[in-house]
């Protein structure tokens, strides 16, 4: 009797499991951390210490003492030092900073997908979060303010600003490195770097659109996949939010128009699908792709 029990309790979560996986749809989300930002692959995640692993009291008895040591060996500078010998970099800009130097800051974040609104020359709330995300990508401190080393590093990923830029009527964004896995056939090049979808056809751009993608609780997968199905006016089944010209390509994961990308930018983020704000683009791809064209999702 308690092996038919058992058996009937794993047919039941077996079956509970396959529902589950079968159900598509992935709606928006608030950003949980930074902007939106997807996490970056392969960072560590904290796990538990094996069992009978050494614990750090033990490691450091074990250590030889400086009594130990031969006569006359230096001593080994101690961790205040070593601190006090990095001096932190020098703020350059931050919240409730004004002039022409934050206006070309949020240009240059414009250029990247990191700001979104016409830049003012105020550092304000946008910006400071603009900032602390850019950082956190980057692997600074995420402090939202932009000390030397942020401001360094902005400048090597971007452009001198134009007027058009300044004055929030244009963005120039560097152009995105095709994936080898792009450059034939016809696919739909993601990059996650540049937050931008490339439509691709035997190693030819035919159109660029911005695009978003899952946050680090729910990201969006990368590799090379086939879209596997269309819908025109989906609707998510697992969050109940409209989907139109969704295009399937992993799971319940596809590339589909988001009026909260539209409405919002990049403040939100997905629950994995990659979200395009421009209706028409993604209408017009929507047309012209075939099922079994394939998707490479990239950094």
């Amino acid at each position: 009797m308690r092996r038919n029990h058992r058996t009937t309790l794993i047919a039941t979560t077996l079956t509970t499991t396959a529902v589950l996986a079968a159900a598509v749809g992935c709606g928006p989300q608030a950003a949980k951390g930074d902007a939106g930002t997807p996490a970056t692959p392969g960072s560590p995640t904290p796990s538990a210490s094996a069992p009978g692993s050494p614990s750090a009291s033990a490691s450091a008895s074990a250590s030889p003492s400086t009594d130990d040591k031969p006569a006359g060996s230096p001593a080994a500078p101690s961790a205040s030092a070593t601190t006090a010998a990095k001096p932190a970099p020098k703020v350059l800009m931050s919240n409730g900073s004004k002039g022409d130097r934050v206006k070309e800051l949020q240009a240059r974040l414009a250029q990247i997908g990191w700001f979104d609104d016409t830049p003012t020359g105020t550092y304000g709330a946008a910006t400071t979060a603009a900032v602390k995300g850019f950082q956190g990508k980057r692997g600074l401190p995420e402090t939202g303010a932009t000390d030397s080393v942020t401001w360094d590093k902005l400048l090597g990923m971007t452009t001198a600003p134009t007027a058009q830029e300044l004055a929030g009527r244009a963005v120039n964004k560097p152009v995105a490195k095709l994936d080898a896995r792009c450059m034939t056939g016809r696919a739909l090049c993601i990059s996650k770097t540049s937050r931008t979808l490339s439509w691709v056809i035997d190693g030819k751009v035919q159109s660029t659109m911005d695009v978003r993608f899952g946050s680090q609780y729910t990201p969006t997968r990368e590799g090379v996949f086939k879209v596997f199905e269309k819908s025109r006016d989906h609707v998510s089944t697992i969050y109940h939010t409209a989907m139109p010209y969704a295009m399937f390509f992993s799971g319940g994961q596809a590339v589909h128009y988001s009026s909260d990308f539209a409405a919002r930018g990049y403040s939100g983020a997905s629950h994995g699908c990659v979200n395009v704000r421009d209706k028409a683009k993604i209408a017009a791809l929507f047309d012209q792709v075939h099922t079994g064209d394939k998707v490479v999702v990239y950094w």
